[in-house]
């Protein structure tokens, strides 16, 4: 086995990089925006990578970042003596790698939890709001409902069947009724009737309709439950 050996930083001016024409990699405006307040907190950290004709081979968000805010040169690293399939595999690599990679989601909840904490700017983790809601949330429901059971294992069915008409099984923060999607006091909990949106593909119409059967023509009923917003985060009924 052998390995390449590269040679120091190089500062190259950006308009002298040249993107690769099939890069199939996409960066979106938001994403563009996120590079972007990294860079100015911690700097220009990731060299980019370059071949020999300055042809941009991994780096292409960070230049476009770079651009945004004005830089008019980079750091780069100068991959030398690769073929065109090895540049073209490696393009591909250097974004797919990172892709194959998990969360423990225990320990990224408390890695944000401890941000959070300090009042850090999670932004600049990469994390929207909702994804740290949704993390933090998750995390604190498998603390509080937690079972050591196998969460995958399908139980036999009891010979009786346990759940009836107006039961309400809670799922973590979720809560999951029982009943007949056509019987309008099947959406009521405590007592209290639950907005419910019926989507007819175009249409709206109130649940009390639909239930009644006023349905409108040309129209096919998607239930959809309510939602508030929380931060930008659609969180389902709690």
């Amino acid at each position: 086995m052998s390995f390449m050996h590269h040679a120091s930083l190089e500062r190259i001016p950006v308009e002298a990089l040249t993107p690769y024409a099939g890069n199939a990699r996409t960066h979106s405006k938001g994403q563009i925006k996120q590079i972007t307040k990294s860079i100015e907190r911690f700097g220009f950290t990731n060299p980019v990578l370059i071949d020999d004709s300055n042809g941009i081979i991994a780096g292409h968000g960070r230049i476009l970042a770079a651009k945004a805010i004005g830089m008019t040169d980079v750091p780069c690293l100068r991959l030398k003596d690769l073929s065109d399939a090895d540049k073209r595999a490696y393009i591909l690599a250097d974004n797919k790698l990172a892709l194959n990679a998990g969360w423990d989601k225990d320990l990224l909840a408390i890695e944000l939890q401890g941000l959070i904490d300090f009042k850090y700017d999670l932004d600049l983790t990469g994390f929207s709001i909702c994804e740290v809601d949704t993390v933090i949330g998750e995390a604190r429901d498998a603390g509080v409902n937690g079972s050591d059971g196998n969460e995958n294992e399908i139980p036999e069915p009891a010979a009786t069947a346990v759940t009836r008409p107006g039961d309400v099984w809670q799922l973590g923060r979720h809560r999951l009724i029982c009943g007949d999607a056509q019987d309008a006091t099947a959406y009521t909990y405590q007592g209290q009737p639950l907005p419910l949106i019926v989507m007819l593909h175009g249409c709206t119409q109130s649940a009390d309709d639909f239930a009644a059967g006023r349905r409108k023509q040309r129209c096919r009923p998607k239930f959809v439950p309510s939602f508030s917003r929380s931060r930008n985060c659609r969180i389902p009924f709690d």
